[in-house]
């Protein structure tokens, strides 16, 4: 029998709220029929959308809250007007309570980070948390983190990332002892800023059973998928993210200009329009939707604000894995084989 999984959802959080999370439950669901979820935001909004989707039938509880954060807001803002009694605090503190095994949002970043750093707490040895996404590669997907939780670190941060992101490597791609790279401006010993240098040479030392350290990666690496994790500070990881993902756009721009210029071209789009789906599914970022929030003492998925119902069943099933896997435990097994060095 497959282990039911309860998952908290700001409904209200996005751009596009309630309409967008109860179709994105309902896929979800779908896919994993053992999941419920407690949703909280406007009741009278969230209700007859629930109630029309016969895939949610008997699985949704409506906690109904009178506050939303905007997406706008300054976390500092978001966390003093709605601490207690906004959707995305009480979708957190429903994880925190025991009442959720995972909480998921598309709402203002800084302020979900913000309110889950004081309603979770960070894990003990773990100096601040990171966002780890997943990245579509050629050869599959890659585990990168930060991409845009804190700006600036230090080697023993790049360290607890590496452990922090090598646990979801071992979970959403079931490896052993999946392989790391820093991420830097060339692969030689010699180059980098001292955290990275730093970071390298204590990774080396360590040695650590539950994963790999191949070196340092380059930016051309990401899309290559050389390693399984990518680990880099929050500032270059989010710029990043945000390149590949306007890449992405670019170059689909460029393709459906390019198959409608002319009758040839058009024919030819005809000939090779499964080809052109299979990649436009591929580079659908949708697939892929989803920063699992790691340091914290709870899990916490943040969907994209802008994303479809598709892309928010995608960040549900990512909590839904991390949850079933045990994520935490994961992690607490990985840093108990982490040297001292870590936590100093």
């Amino acid at each position: 029998m497959s282990q039911r999984v309860c998952i908290s959802l700001d409904a209200m959080g996005g751009d596009h709220g309630p309409s967008t999370v109860v179709p994105g439950a309902a896929l979800a669901r779908e896919r994993h029929p053992e999941t419920t979820f407690i949703m909280f935001g406007d009741e009278a909004v969230i209700r007859p959308l629930v109630e029309a989707e016969p895939r949610l039938k008997g699985a949704v509880e409506i906690r109904h809250t009178t506050f939303s954060v905007a997406m706008d807001d300054k976390p500092s803002q978001a966390v003093r007007q709605g601490r207690g009694k906004s959707s995305m605090w009480q979708a957190i503190q429903a994880v925190r309570d025991g009442q959720a095994d995972a909480c998921v949002s598309a709402g203002n970043t800084g302020a979900l980070m913000a309110m889950s750093k004081i309603c979770l707490k960070t894990m003990s040895g773990i100096e601040r948390p990171a966002i780890a996404c997943l990245w579509p590669t050629i050869r599959g997907e890659s585990v990168v983190l930060d991409v845009g939780a804190t700006i600036g670190t230090d080697a023993e941060h790049l360290v607890e990332m590496a452990v922090m992101g090598s646990a979801m490597a071992r979970i959403v791609f079931d490896l052993d002892r999946p392989t790391v790279g820093l991420l830097n401006v060339g692969t030689e010993e010699m180059k980098g800023n001292e955290a990275v240098k730093e970071a390298a040479r204590l990774l080396r030392e360590m040695e650590l059973p539950n994963f790999a350290y191949h070196g340092f990666v380059e930016g051309t690496d990401l899309g290559r998928g050389t390693v399984d994790v990518v680990v880099t500070e929050g500032f270059t990881g989010n710029i990043a993210l945000k390149t590949a993902e306007g890449t992405a756009k670019q170059i689909g721009s460029y393709l459906r200009s390019a198959m409608s210029r002319t009758l040839s071209a058009k024919i030819g789009y005809l000939f090779a329009r499964r080809a052109f789906r299979a990649l436009r599914e591929k580079m659908n970022p949708s697939r892929a939707n989803g920063g699992v929030f790691l340091g914290l003492e709870g899990i916490v998925i943040k969907s994209h604000g802008s994303e479809n119902a598709q892309g928010f069943a995608a960040a549900i099933d990512l909590a839904h894995d991390m949850a079933r896997h045990d994520l935490m435990r994961t992690i607490r097994d990985m840093l108990d084989q982490t040297p001292a060095v870590v936590s100093a």
